[in-house]
């Protein structure tokens, strides 16, 4: 396989991968009500779909490969080194994620409010049945 390929396969298997974790996630909080697990689960979606550019030195002199990564572990990996110049915007991008998913999270929730809403239409009761003395009939089996 070229090399060339290579990090758009790893691209592609952690798509697939953060997908299958945000699916587990979103079914393991089906406890909690829509209004919490929306934001949540976008919230960790944006953590960990949030790019950021790294630039890691090379072992020639002065040459450095720079790239593309998701900004969690930019900051992870620039925390564990002590690099506080690496770690400021990969941390502020990681926080600007987590806070655009947590919006869209609620904005998904409010739309599907007011979809749900429109949905539920409120029948008039028709009391005819009662005034005419209509018996009640059971459920028959068979």
């Amino acid at each position: 396989m070229p090399i060339t390929e290579s990090m758009s396969l790893l691209w592609l298997s952690y798509g697939v991968l953060s997908l299958v974790v945000l699916l587990t996630g979103y079914l393991g909080l089906a406890f909690l009500p829509r209004l919490l697990r929306l934001p949540i689960t976008w919230l960790v979606a944006g953590v960990m779909w949030m790019p950021a550019r790294f630039r890691l030195p090379l072992l020639e002199e002065g040459d450095f490969y720079t790239g593309l990564a998701p900004a969690v572990v930019v900051a992870t990996v620039a925390f564990l080194e002590r690099n506080a110049e690496a770690l400021m915007p990969a941390l502020t991008l990681t926080l600007l994620g987590a806070g655009l998913g947590a919006v869209f999270g609620i904005l998904l929730w409010w739309l599907g409010r007011r979809r749900d809403g429109a949905q539920v239409r409120q029948e008039p009761a028709d009391d005819a049945d009662d005034r005419r003395g209509a018996e009640r009939r059971e459920p028959v089996i068979g």
